[in-house]
């Protein structure tokens, strides 16, 4: 059996893992168009133009948010 390596304790109840029920946003960021996802506070990183283009059109079918606005929270 292999340990978890994204922190994520599968028993938690998902209104547990985000205070903002949001998690993933498309952000239309100065240098692009990304997925940020809010827990992390940090953008998805996809290598592949061709995968970004797949995952953001999927997201949108989706109805997952997308702002030009900065979506995370300020680091400390």
């Amino acid at each position: 059996m292999s340990a978890r390596v994204d922190g994520f304790d599968p028993r938690t109840d998902p209104e547990e893992v985000s205070p903002d029920p949001l998690r993933w946003v498309i952000w239309n960021s100065p240098t692009g168009v990304m997925v940020f996802d809010r827990d992390t506070n940090g953008p998805l990183l996809l290598d592949d133009e061709s995968a970004l283009d797949e995952v953001l059109s999927r997201m949108r079918e989706a109805g997952v948010p997308e702002s030009d606005d900065y979506p995370g929270h300020p680091c400390s």
